[in-house]
């Protein structure tokens, strides 16, 4: 464990946090350029932080190689405006790789995801979480999610290691996300990050807030940085009348769109980058593309989801 001096810290900007999708060009290879672009035009838009590579990104579909070319790209087009954050995780060896290759490439923290496929007991998920700290001396935000869900006691342990500065939650237990905030105020953890990751976030931020859970990831971002950015200019300001028009109007559509086809949470948000001209690709089996009357909805919500933000 490192001593907590040389812990690099991970401070985000004010505003949305950003998770870009991992273009593909004609030939089905990942296209860095076209990545690169994507995350230069969304960090105009006025992020607080970049998280390449992570789920948005496809991460559980790329070979090393490739989480390489996608992610040097993803740091490229931040061009150090804000702070990346790199996705990791899978069988214990791919981990490894990546954090070794996000750090030599100038990552500014890890978003460790789950081991896929298996799952141990819960000393066993510490073990994985800290031989991947023993691998970089990068900070590392741990997601909390599938076969990495953590209990109580296993958060008390990952949050006595300084290394450790967040926390993500993506199992929805709201109970439990809020007894992992107090485990850190007892344990004098008050700069660690609490983050809301389930998919389309916004739906549930409000209740996330209530327990001392100000962040949250938007996936709505990357393909519409102008009706992300004006739900959290509603949040910040507790605009809740701002903040109930763009939910009916736009975000509760969209999950309902969101749920008909499993994977839809990475596909629609390609679509929607599609449909405003970005030729970012397909996304990668097992995921699938949304057919011709779903596109047409989703062209649909984003035209009314930009007039909200408009007004």
């Amino acid at each position: 464990m490192p001593e907590s001096s040389n812990v690099p810290s991970l401070t985000f900007a004010d505003g949305v946090l950003f998770f870009p999708v991992t273009a593909f060009g004609a030939e089905g290879a990942v296209d860095p350029v076209v990545t690169a672009a994507h995350v230069s035009a969304g960090v105009d838009a006025g992020p607080g932080g970049v998280f390449a590579v992570c789920g948005t990104g496809e991460f559980h579909a790329l070979g090393i190689d490739e989480y390489e070319v996608a992610l040097a790209a993803g740091i490229a087009g931040t061009a150090g405006r804000v702070p990346v954050v790199a996705g990791a995780g899978g069988a214990l060896g791919h981990a490894l790789a990546c954090v070794r290759t996000a750090e030599r490439l100038g990552a500014d923290g890890i978003l460790l995801m789950p081991p896929y496929l298996v799952a141990g007991p819960q000393h066993g998920l510490v073990a994985y979480v800290e031989a991947v700290l023993a691998a970089t001396s990068l900070p590392v935000v741990v997601y909390h999610r599938g076969s990495a869900s953590l209990s109580v006691p296993t958060a008390a342990k990952l949050i006595a290691n300084p290394q450790v500065v967040g926390i993500k939650d993506g199992v929805g237990d709201v109970a439990l996300a809020q007894a992992f905030v107090l485990e850190a105020e007892r344990a004098g953890r008050g700069d660690l990050l609490f983050f809301n990751g389930l998919l389309t976030a916004e739906l549930s931020q409000a209740a996330y807030r209530a327990i001392g859970v100000p962040l949250y990831s938007s996936a709505v971002f990357a393909m519409a940085p102008q009706i992300a950015n004006a739900f959290y200019r509603a949040y910040v300001a507790d605009d809740l009348t701002a903040q109930r028009r763009l939910l009916d109007g736009f975000y509760a559509p969209l999950v309902r769109l969101r749920d008909e086809t499993p994977g839809f949470a990475v596909a629609l948000i390609k679509a929607g980058l599609r449909l405003a001209g970005r030729e970012v690709g397909p996304v990668r089996p097992p995921l699938a593309d949304p057919d011709e009357r779903q596109t047409a909805r989703l062209r649909e919500l984003l035209a009314i989801g930009h007039d909200l933000a408009a007004s």
